[in-house]
């Protein structure tokens, strides 16, 4: 005990651990001397350790290409640039008010807006263009500002589509030639839409041959749906009006007050589209300048040019009584010869005319009179320079191209219908049979059976009143709405009709030559 209190141990030296021992150095291949080699002299100092080595140039490192994607701050700031381009496209706009325009203290949005939003999309999609996983990142990012676009612009326009104002009236007139504010609203939302989807036609966004799916087709279905909602209700409402105006032309003017001798008073129906029918074009052309409208545009214009045509070509009016073969009943009897013994009648008192005194006329004779009241053919011959003021789709679209076509061989077929009604209407006294039916072949060529043969049958059938409908045992009413309903209809039912119709012409007397030999070549070229 007093021995450890005398050498305490924290008293004590420290000892330091033992060294390890030390490791063998391996020698090297090289560092070993050859016995045979001599040494080098060691009166020579070698100056080797004493050399500072070359500094060697080290390889540049390679150019980082600088990314426009560093993090998520680049996308979050397209993002928020969206969203504000969509903002600024809904914003009231600022400047003068125009009259007739506020509604609810609130203005249309104005034309261009669409068209700036497009812009600003078109213009990041373009930049990065090179990058496909940057291209893809930003079409993310336009989803959720397009879809508030779309959901704020059916909001918008719901009220608009309930109001009684929407449709009210219905069409232009000559009081009220343009649209009422609730309209005007409504157009302007159709305009957004219709320049944005502009933007992704060039794009090809949301379309249906892309591979990628870049998610933004029912976006473009949502703006398309937007347009079809507004101006097809107004296009409709145009169309009914039309055909209305159309349809009457089937029954001829009733002319109360004998008309001048120098004029031909029109049909009360082409008065009135000589009013409205500029009126009508200025509206089609705004309602229709989207692609989406340009199949409602041709579905009017063809369903116009199929109702004017049957209405026409079924007026009763529409052609003169066949010539008649030459008698001579109505001939003047001949000059008695000389030497031929004198009648016992006697002769007639001469008119009283005869006696008067002839002085010159003041005034050269005017030509003569002609009937007061419209036919057919000039009637569809001003309905033809009429409806041609009308906008047809536009030829610069690829996908309004067959509407075009269709919409072309309507107008043409109004044309030649114009032609053949004038042709029936001319002498064809004097010419055979075998003529007559070739000139009808090259009027009737643009026309379908069955609006020809109508006027054939009541200017050469055996009776009159016969009608295409009576030989076929069916009202008129219901021979129109089975068969009658446009030109594909018409031209899918002409050869069923025509062989009935011919075979019921061949088996009742009377009838002429010329309406069997033009329907049995119409049925052989069908």
């Amino acid at each position: 005990m007093i021995n450890a209190l005398k050498n305490p141990s924290f008293f004590r030296p420290m000892s330091r651990p033992s060294s390890p021992a030390p490791t063998a150095t391996p020698m090297h291949v090289d560092a070993v001397m050859s016995a045979d080699k001599p040494a080098n002299p060691l009166n020579k100092l070698s100056l080797n350790n004493f050399r500072r080595p070359a500094p060697v140039a080290s390889p540049a490192p390679p150019a980082v290409v600088p990314s426009l994607v560093q993090d998520g701050t680049y996308l979050e700031m397209l993002s928020l640039k969206f969203s504000e381009a969509v903002s600024k496209a809904l914003a009231q706009p600022v400047g003068p008010v125009t009259p007739g325009d506020l509604l609810a203290g609130k203005r249309p949005l104005p034309a261009g807006r669409g068209s700036a939003l497009g812009t600003a999309i078109s213009s990041e999609l373009n930049a990065a263009r090179e990058n496909p996983h940057l291209y893809r990142a930003i079409l993310r990012c336009l989803h959720r500002p397009l879809s508030v676009l779309v959901t704020n612009l059916s909001s918008i326009l719901l009220p608009l589509l309930a109001s009684p104002a929407f449709l009210t009236p219905s069409a232009p007139t000559p009081q009220n030639p343009n649209p009422n504010p609730t309209q005007v609203h409504a157009l302007g939302i159709a305009k957004l839409a219709e320049e944005l989807l502009d933007v992704f036609d060039k794009l090809e966004l949301g379309t249906d041959s892309d591979p990628r799916g870049d998610g933004l087709k029912s976006l473009r279905e949502g703006l398309a749906s937007l347009i079809t909602k507004i101006t097809t209700p107004l296009i409709a409402g145009i169309r009914n009006e039309l055909v209305s105006l159309v349809e009457a032309l089937e029954s001829a003017p009733k002319t109360t007050t004998p008309a001048a001798k120098s004029t031909i008073s029109q049909h009360p129906s082409i008065v009135t589209l000589q009013t409205v029918m500029p009126l009508y074009a200025r509206a089609l052309n705004r309602y229709t300048s989207s692609g989406i409208s340009q199949a409602t545009l041709a579905n009017v214009l063809i369903s116009v040019l199929w109702k004017g045509m049957v209405a026409l070509s079924h007026r009763q009016d529409a052609i003169p009584p066949p010539p008649s073969p030459v008698t001579t009943g109505g001939l003047a009897p001949p000059k008695k010869r000389r030497g031929s013994p004198p009648s016992t009648t006697p002769p007639t008192t001469p008119p009283a005319s005869r006696f008067t005194l002839k002085l010159p006329p003041s005034r050269p004779p005017s030509p003569p009179g002609v009937s007061g009241g419209a036919t057919a053919a000039s009637d569809c011959r001003a309905l033809f320079n009429l409806v041609i003021l009308l906008p047809r789709p536009s030829v610069d679209k690829p996908s309004a191209k067959i509407a075009r076509e269709a919409v072309d061989e309507a107008f043409e077929g109004l044309q030649a219908l114009a032609a053949y009604l004038e042709g029936l209407q001319a002498k064809t006294s004097g010419k055979d049979v075998a003529t007559i039916v070739s000139e009808l072949q090259a009027l009737t060529n643009e026309i379908p059976t069955l609006i020809a043969l109508p006027p054939l049958l009541r200017m050469y059938g055996p009776r009159e009143g016969l009608t295409v409908a009576s030989i076929l045992g069916l009202p008129e009413e219901e021979y129109r709405r089975g068969i009658l309903t446009g030109f594909g209809r018409a031209e899918e039912c002409a050869d069923a009709v025509g062989h009935r119709v011919l075979r019921h012409l061949q088996t009742t007397p009377g009838t002429n030559d010329v309406v069997l030999e033009w329907l049995n070549l119409e049925l052989i070229n069908e």
